[in-house]
């Protein structure tokens, strides 16, 4: 089951990659670079332990886009909280939440 919600989770970080560039013209090299190195968990748990908030999400903050962020992909479908830390999904809220997103949905 777990394979299944890994593969499941890559698909869904690869399909937030080409929506960026198809609707946004925001072309993510490096965060595509990153999920074929170390897939969408390794990725994903990558941005959300550096101390400073990756790029991508800041760009597509810009675009009005924060749908199309790892970290709402994440906040947004409860069954990939169980691929990540306590820590870490408090990560996630707390970047959604000085951005507005929840009020913004």
């Amino acid at each position: 089951m777990i394979d299944n919600l890994e593969a499941s989770f890559d698909e869904a970080m690869l399909n937030i990659y080409r929506m960026a560039k198809i609707e946004c013209n925001y072309n993510a090299t490096y965060f595509l670079s990153m999920l074929h190195a170390y897939g969408g968990i390794g990725t994903a748990k990558k941005l959300l332990n550096d101390s400073k908030i990756h790029d991508g999400f800041t760009n597509l903050y810009f675009l009005g886009r924060l749908d199309l962020t790892m970290e709402s992909v994440i906040w947004d479908n409860p069954k990939w909280h169980s691929l990540f830390t306590r820590q870490e999904l408090a990560i996630v809220r707390m970047r959604l939440e000085d951005l507005d997103y929840f009020s913004k949905k």
